[in-house]
C-alpha cells in the first residue's frame, strides 16, 4: 500500500489574499479597477518572474 502525503498550503494562500487586498486598499482602487487588478496583476508578476529565472 502506497502511502499519500498531503499537503495544505492555506497559510501561503491566506496570506497572498490578504496582501492584495492591502495593497488594493492601499492604493484606493475604485472596484471594477480592483477586480481587474485581482485577474491581470498575477498574469503579470509570472512573466515577470518567469522572464528573471
Amino acid at each position: 500500500m502506497e502511502k499519500v502525503k498531503i499537503e495544505q498550503h492555506s497559510f501561503t494562500a491566506f496570506s497572498w489574499f490578504a496582501a492584495w487586498m492591502f495593497t488594493i486598499g492601499f492604493l484606493h482602487l475604485a472596484f471594477w479597477k480592483a477586480v481587474l487588478a485581482l485577474i491581470i496583476w498575477p498574469y503579470y508578476i509570472g512573466v515577470h518572474i518567469s522572464a528573471i529565472i
